[in-house]
């Protein structure tokens, strides 16, 4: 066999290999955080009708995460079941309201939902950059 024909066996192997190799797309901590305060910030601004969400800086940012994530090797179709996964919603949820119980946040008070939302925006944080006070 020549050495040609041995490195495409190699790689031809492999192959599967290194796509199998990917971390699941919640361990890739670029795109998981980014889409993580993106869901911070369309919450406070559903709850607070003084802020509203930057959707369309949000959907741009969406749309490079899923540009990352292709490069990185992950099919459209990997990123849609990612996206899509009760599992992942859910985990995504208990993080947020984590996050959101944590800086004094409550349901039942829509007006705490503005006090963060302003101290997001103030700080021009990860959270606040996605969000525009009325």
């Amino acid at each position: 066999m020549t050495v040609v024909r041995l490195l495409a066996a190699i790689c031809a192997i492999s192959m599967p290999v290194m796509a199998e190799a990917k971390p699941p797309l919640r361990d890739v901590k670029e795109i998981d955080n980014e889409l993580y305060y993106i869901a911070i910030a369309n919450e406070i601004s559903e709850y607070c009708p003084s802020i509203s969400g930057r959707r369309l800086k949000a959907i741009g940012v969406m749309w490079d995460l899923r540009s990352k994530a292709n490069k990185l090797g992950y099919s459209d179709k990997e990123i849609r079941a990612y996206v899509d996964s009760d599992a992942e919603k859910d985990r995504m949820r208990a993080k947020g309201e984590a996050y959101l119980i944590q800086n004094g946040v409550s349901y039942e008070n829509p007006n705490s939902f503005c006090t963060l939302g302003r101290k997001e925006i103030e700080r021009n944080s990860a959270i606040g950059v996605y969000l525009r006070a009325n």
